[in-house]
């Protein structure tokens, strides 16, 4: 006798799900390294003189570690995340619905740093060193809860 068929096996994706499955969680560990480490390149980067060789130096490191990374990454996480809840049929369900609330704030986290790197590469120095050590918080405050959601499923 063969092994049953598992519920997960029987959506569009069939045995590829697995694979999919590992894929997204290792581009959402990709992705929130990516959150980790730009607004810590930020804390360095505001205390670097405007237009000086340091200062251009932290906004080339920015901005690979948003386009090479950070974006990317991104973007993969929400097509395997999707592709896994057409597969299970999910959208539905309550603690999916707060879990997509919580990968909406992070993207919006994420679209936040970007206009921020932005601004630091125009010398504008707009947030205290303690308000952005602050911010630097939300990912992983935002991917607790979420993993929360995804292992417990609360409701």
């Amino acid at each position: 006798m063969g092994a049953p068929i598992l519920a997960e096996y029987q959506g569009f994706l069939g045995a590829a799900y697995l694979w999919v499955k590992a894929a997204h969680v290792t581009f959402v560990i990709f992705w929130i390294a990516g959150l980790f480490i730009v607004p810590r390149y930020y804390i360095h980067h505001q205390a670097t003189t405007p237009g000086s060789a340091e200062d251009r130096a932290w906004i080339q490191r920015e901005d690979r570690a948003r386009t090479i990374i950070l974006t990317p990454a991104m973007l993969i996480t929400w097509i395997l995340g999707l592709m896994l809840a057409v597969h299970l049929g999910i959208f539905g369900q309550h603690w999916f619905s707060a879990k997509l609330f919580f990968v909406l704030l992070l993207t919006g986290y994420q679209g936040w740093i970007s206009s921020y790197g932005r601004k630091l590469g125009n010398g504008h120095r707009d947030l205290e060193d303690k308000r952005l050590r602050f911010m630097n918080e939300v990912p992983g405050i935002l991917t607790a809860l979420i993993v929360v959601l995804v292992i417990v499923r609360p409701f």
